[in-house]
């Protein structure tokens, strides 16, 4: 019994395991590791200390973390509750952006919320290199207050709060968000 429960363990463990035949390892940092590809669990990444796996030709990136719906609105309750802990913003911030990808996905505006993240959106030509033709970037308070609609997107660029420079850098039809 305890056998048999062995063997099928260790036939899913290698169902699940990653086909090292097609793949290359790089560090996530950058750069390679420093023992052969496939040989063993032990890391040897001394930057970031994670390997990542990737097909030839892909790009050497972790995917984004998907923020809950859930979680998402708890960071926001707790930023309109005021005095809210710096991860909490931080997850308001990456949740608000994450919608705004969802409504308006693309690559010829890249939005900025130092030093929360950045997206890119809107549909159009895609830049690849350097800073982007169309940029928006704000501070953590500016970028909640407007993408929840508690202020006017043409009000925060007037004052300052938000810099947006490139054709297609207005987000105003695009907001509020519906979180």
């Amino acid at each position: 019994m305890i056998a048999a429960a062995a063997a099928a363990a260790a036939a899913a463990a290698e169902a699940l395991a990653p086909r090292r035949d097609t793949t290359q390892e790089f560090c996530a940092g950058g750069g390679r590791p420093k023992r052969p590809a496939g040989a063993g669990p032990q890391n040897s990444c001394a930057v970031s200390g994670v390997v990542v796996e990737r097909s030839a030709g892909s790009v050497d990136r972790m995917p984004p973390r998907r923020i809950e719906t859930g979680d998402g609105r708890a960071a926001l309750a707790a930023v309109a509750a005021g005095d809210a802990p710096r991860p909490a913003t931080a997850t308001a911030v990456r949740y608000l952006l994450q919608l705004l990808v969802e409504k308006a996905p693309g690559n010829s505006v890249e939005m900025r919320v130092p030093p929360f993240g950045a997206v890119q959106v809107i549909e159009g030509p895609r830049h690849t290199r350097g800073t982007p033709p169309n940029v928006v970037e704000t501070d953590a308070a500016t970028w909640i207050a407007v993408a929840t609609g508690q202020e006017k997107w043409t009000d925060a660029v007037t004052a300052g709060r938000i810099v947006a420079s490139g054709v297609r850098a207005d987000l105003s039809a695009l907001l509020p968000l519906r979180p």
